[in-house]
């Protein structure tokens, strides 16, 4: 399934985050394949949402082709094929365990047009909800798009040093066949 996202409102117009640009990228959502391994793991490492405390959570972190292969992995591309952010969806249980946008491309809808693609393809699994563990600064951003905090999730030494927000998305009853 290839998707378009193209952002609309107030955020479209705002650029944010290093280096955005003043107007929405036009994107292409795709399943990711096991060569876009070393794209997603630079996205993540340049994350600047995981610089200082936070930074111990990402270093020697990598998505490999394996990953990739075995989940639901799916990229939002700019028409120069300029990789804008990515998410992963595991069905059993059903969790979002990734999702990354690029700093430059914060701001700008595409976290919101991975949500709504997310929806889509939980739905279409037979899914009705879908947990979020959330990065602490981002779940203002999940909450905007309808997340539900349901919890926190305790801090897991050494690898995680703080408590995290536990959230719920609800996709909707799933998509089924015309009778």
């Amino acid at each position: 399934m290839i998707s378009r996202i193209t952002a609309t409102g107030p955020a479209a117009a705002r650029p944010r985050g290093r280096g955005a640009a003043s107007s929405a990228p036009a994107a292409t959502v795709r399943r990711a394949t096991a060569r876009d391994a070393k794209r997603l793991t630079r996205l993540i490492r340049a994350s600047s949402a995981y610089e200082g405390p936070y930074a111990p959570m990402i270093a020697g972190y990598r998505v490999g082709p394996d990953y990739i292969e075995t989940h639901r992995v799916f990229l939002a591309a700019g028409p120069d094929d300029r990789l804008l952010g990515f998410y992963a969806l595991l069905l059993v249980p059903p969790e979002l365990d990734l999702m990354f946008v690029a700093d430059a491309a914060q701001g700008l809808g595409v976290g919101r047009g991975l949500v709504e693609h997310m929806k889509g393809e939980a739905r279409a699994a037979g899914v009705t909800a879908v947990r979020v563990v959330s990065h602490p600064p981002a779940e203002g951003f999940y909450r905007s798009v309808g997340a539900e905090r349901v919890g926190t999730v305790a801090a897991n030494p050494p690898a995680v040093m703080w408590d995290r927000p536990e959230l719920v998305i609800r996709v909707g009853r799933p998509e089924t066949a015309a009778p």
